[in-house]
């Protein structure tokens, strides 16, 4: 019976949100395309205004990440999912149609608070369908939205601002989260329990299953207690430092890749799509690895540590070796997307249902002021140096110390009371 049950959420809802996450990640990694394209010339956007608006995004992402996820807990996921899938397109396809910066600054900002909720629902959502031993895998197939959008959108983006220019661009990309609000609605419910094509023997016995989880983690009684937290505070912190160098990379890869000789902006569509190949790839097998040894830290901060070696390689290779240290951007890129799966298993894994998604939004907030600062601290280092080594040490430098968190993080005695020791630390 269970393998049925597995069978049926697998094909049913991880599809589903996959799409809506790729189609949220399509509408804020674009404005890196949009940026090395010809936007700034157009609308008079200098260097420094040009980073800003680039991490401006991140900063409403921070404000009402903690109140969705609480709508999303104890609401609906999907109602407010799909009213984001509306404004957020609604506000990309607008991108496209700006005529002055202050238009735009307003549009991003706005943006980021539109998408705010989809990461924390998405996984609270989630974690009411899927188990301890299958949430790694779960959990990466909606984060692989990420790097799989930037391959495919790194090529289309290429092409469309090629033919059409950068505003056409903005709208043909804006637009299918509008259609797939539809889509969404009609396709996803909030728990087994409210889901029409399971039977009634198949929504007790997920439900048991876990239920019987929750059993195991001790009590949290509400959002103050958790966040004070040992682990979700040092995941904060780790989290922000990641998502320095994650962010820094995806909004400025177009920028770097175009600044050698003799590329056009096809070209930097093809190469800045590399990365994120290998990244499908390493997300794949890591979240594979870490349910089936029920080991969440040891797949994490390896792969930050080889994210910080590359970077660090990249600033040695320098600009003369432009193939050298494209290829160690290829492999810090991998790295960084490689342990999102494992990373996110570990909150509902030591914390109870009523505090989890909180902690999750907190941790995912936190997360989106390192994705700010990457974004626009990057942008700033590349201006002020004309180059981009300062930008991959900082990187580096902001990776290493994230893996170093990670080691920190959770211990075994932050696992449930009476709980087997499973391999997390």
């Amino acid at each position: 019976m269970e393998n049925t049950v597995a069978r049926s959420r697998w094909y049913r809802l991880l599809p589903v949100a996959f799409i809506t996450y790729s189609l949220a990640y399509l509408d804020r990694a674009n404005f890196g395309f949009g940026a090395a394209s010809g936007m700034a010339e157009d609308l008079h956007i200098t260097p420094a205004m040009s980073s800003l608006l680039g991490a401006l995004f991140f900063l409403g992402y921070f404000f009402f990440q903690v109140p969705g996820a609480h709508y999303a807990s104890h609401n609906s996921a999907r109602r407010l999912i799909f009213w984001s899938l509306i404004l957020w397109g609604g506000l990309a396809t607008a991108t496209g149609l700006v005529s002055n910066v202050t238009l735009l600054i307003v549009i991003r900002f706005m943006l980021g608070v539109v998408e705010s909720a989809v990461m924390p629902s998405m996984l609270i959502l989630l974690s009411n369908w899927f188990t301890r031993a299958e949430r790694s895998r779960a959990n990466t197939i909606l984060i692989l939205g990420n790097p799989a959008t930037v391959l495919w959108m790194s090529v289309l983006s290429g092409y469309l601002i090629s033919a059409l220019g950068w505003r056409w661009m903005f709208v043909l990309e804006g637009l299918p989260a509008v259609l797939w609000a539809f889509c969404w609605w009609r396709l996803v419910a909030d728990k087994p329990a409210e889901a029409d094509w399971l039977t009634r023997e198949e929504k007790t016995a997920l439900a048991d299953k876990l239920l019987a989880e929750q059993q195991g983690i001790r009590p949290v009684k509400n959002y103050a207690q958790a966040f004070r937290s040992r682990s979700v505070i040092l995941l904060s912190l780790q989290y922000a430092l990641w998502s320095i160098g994650v962010y820094g990379f995806v909004m400025w890869l177009p920028s770097i890749i175009r600044s050698a000789p003799n590329m056009d902006i096809v070209k930097t569509g093809w190469l800045s799509a590399v990365p994120y190949l290998l990244a499908i790839i390493a997300m794949l097998a890591v979240s594979f690895f870490s349910d089936k040894t029920q080991n969440r830290k040891g797949f994490v901060w390896p792969f930050l540590l080889l994210a910080s070696i590359a970077f660090y390689g990249s600033y040695l290779a320098g600009p003369d070796r432009f193939w050298l240290s494209l290829g160690l951007l290829v492999v810090a890129g991998g790295a960084m997307y490689a342990p999102y799966g494992p990373f996110f298993a570990i909150i509902p894994e030591i914390l109870p249902r009523n505090v989890a998604g909180g902690a999750m939004a907190l941790i995912n907030s936190m997360g989106a002021l390192g994705s700010f600062a990457g974004a626009y601290l990057v942008g700033y280092l590349n201006d002020y140096t004309g180059g981009f080594g300062a930008s991959y040490l900082f990187m580096a430098v902001s990776l290493l110390l994230s893996a170093i968190l990670t080691l920190f993080a959770v211990r075994p005695a932050l696992l449930p009371e009476g709980e087997p020791a499973r391999r997390m630390a």
